[in-house]
């Protein structure tokens, strides 16, 4: 954490500004400590939402300090900051190799994934021609939701296995990720789809095993099962990242509640078009992003939850539609507003549909606890 250079008093910030509610973080942390603290697991924590060292330390605490990245940005900054077990958790390319090849060398114990014989056998003739030993993980598909081998497809398993035994690499382990679960509502259909996630990962591992291949990393996760699994018997880590900071979606799904979402974007008022009963401000998608991911849940919160200054959702105000800088606000059931309620300077929150959108339009989170800025956090962005 570095010193907030701005005022520190909230209503004092420029906007639009990214806050964290302090507190809120902490909790939303401690909650998953003591969600996988009843299973004999370790935790990964997936820093792509944050994005921010000192986040990514506090996310980390406790455990063995392994992270999960989306980029290789994210894996070269997360080593600078001292990070050295990194998880690169999207499928790997020819093209990439010679970033990885140089991570590695510069001290990274860098794990890859892929899902296909074509994938480990580029990856096993890159290992030998450069003498590089690159740990990799078989990614699985363990709900239909997105890229991996089938948990029970056996002769596809063996022979990404044995390529990359054999010729080079290091066959690490498994991995899923149970996207799916975005889709799923409510404690027990998140539990059903967490065991789901589980056993088409141990699965999968038994059949590689079974093949006298290695298999000593099962892993799997996404916030909503990690919060939500019953048995985790025969995995090894859970990966998770959005419920640091959770968000709308998060929120319908069942993860948590409207006031445990702890990122929000501060806002002004900055006009009305008052026979609309609209309320326009200055964050628009360029501080909110362009996501919708309520656009098709039971509530549709637009671009985002209206909240005051202190956090607490107005009425039923939501984000309607939003320009590159100006957001609209209104009733989201289109009833009458009082915009006199909502004088130029107002300042208000936003909390977001999904957190890693949101955060990616910012170059630094201020954390807030009530009234007062403690500190401004760094984060970066790109690729």
């Amino acid at each position: 954490m570095i010193p907030d250079p701005s005022p520190q008093a909230l209503d004092q910030l420029p906007s639009p500004s990214l806050l964290i509610e302090k507190s809120q973080m902490l909790a939303n942390v401690e909650r998953m400590r003591a969600a996988l603290a009843r299973h004999d697991v370790d935790l990964r924590p997936h820093v792509k939402t944050c994005k921010s060292p000192p986040i990514a330390r506090l996310m980390a605490e406790g455990w063995s300090g392994a992270v999960t990245v989306s980029t290789l940005r994210e894996a070269e900054e997360f080593l600078s900051a001292g990070f050295r077990d990194i998880l690169y958790a999207v499928g790997i390319t020819l093209h990439k190799l010679p970033e990885v090849e140089r991570l590695t060398r510069a001290g990274a114990d860098l794990s890859l994934i892929l899902d296909s014989l074509e994938a480990a056998e580029v990856v096993a003739a890159y290992c030998r021609e450069r003498d590089l030993r690159l740990p990799v993980l078989i990614e699985i598909d363990s709900d239909g939701h997105r890229a991996g081998v089938a948990p029970d497809d056996r002769e596809t398993l063996v022979s990404i296995g044995t390529a990359l035994h054999q010729k080079g690499p290091e066959l690490r382990g498994v991995m899923t990720h149970g996207g799916g679960s975005y889709g799923v509502v409510g404690e027990a259909a998140l539990a059903r789809h967490a065991d789901l996630e589980r056993s088409g990962a141990v699965k999968a591992a038994a059949l590689l095993r079974g093949a006298g291949l290695p298999c000593p990393v099962v892993s799997v996760g996404s916030t909503p099962t990690a919060l939500h699994a019953r048995d985790l018997t025969g995995v090894t880590e859970v990966r998770a990242g959005v419920y640091v900071f959770f968000d709308l979606v998060m929120v319908w799904l069942g993860a948590c509640a409207v006031g445990e979402v702890a990122l929000s974007v501060l806002t002004r008022v900055i006009g009305h078009q008052r026979t609309r009963g609209w309320i326009i401000v200055d964050a628009g998608w360029m501080a909110l992003s362009r996501d919708r991911g309520t656009e098709h849940q039971a509530v549709d919160q637009g671009y985002g939850l209206v909240c005051d200054i202190d956090g607490r959702p107005i009425e039923d105000l939501v984000v309607i539609s939003a320009n590159q800088e100006h957001g609209i606000i209104a009733h989201r059931g289109g009833l009458s507003l009082d915009t006199e309620r909502f004088p130029i300077g107002m300042p208000l929150r936003i909390l977001p549909n999904h957190a890693c959108a949101t955060a990616a339009q910012h170059h630094s989170y201020h954390l807030v606890e009530g009234s007062s800025v403690e500190a401004l956090l760094p984060r970066f962005g790109g690729w």
